[in-house]
């Protein structure tokens, strides 16, 4: 008789013990402006890291927002936290995280978070 135990027993507790979320970092310009920041001389300082995040659920496919409105929705929530008014303040090293975490097809949550680091000219 063979013994057919230990692998199905191995193939199970993978299984059971696999994660159900993924993770992904993008490093791009999202943002279409026409403003270039050239920082190759030391006329600035790094004020603070601000971020946002937005969040969908889904059931059985059906849901709120798509990736497009998620992402401007965190971006406006990161924008809002800080005050660029007050100075000459830029945004920099822009990065969007995006987690799916839950059991697609019947329920799953997607969250978007945008970071970045505001620098402030001091000349």
């Amino acid at each position: 008789m063979k013994r057919i135990f230990p692998p199905v027993l191995g193939i199970a507790l993978l299984l059971i013990l696999n994660s159900c979320g993924i993770n992904s970092a993008m490093m791009v310009h999202q943002n279409q402006n026409s403003t270039q920041v050239h920082l190759t001389s030391n006329n600035y300082r790094v004020v603070e890291k601000v971020s946002g995040s937005a969040e969908v659920e889904y059931i059985l496919l059906i849901g709120g927002m798509n990736r497009t409105q998620l992402y401007k929705s965190a971006y406006a929530d990161m924008v809002n936290k800080t005050d660029l008014t007050a100075g000459s303040k830029a945004l920099i090293n822009i990065v969007t995280e995006d987690h799916i975490g839950g059991v697609p097809p019947f329920y799953y949550k997607r969250t978007i978070t945008v970071s970045a680091h505001v620098i402030e000219f001091t000349k």
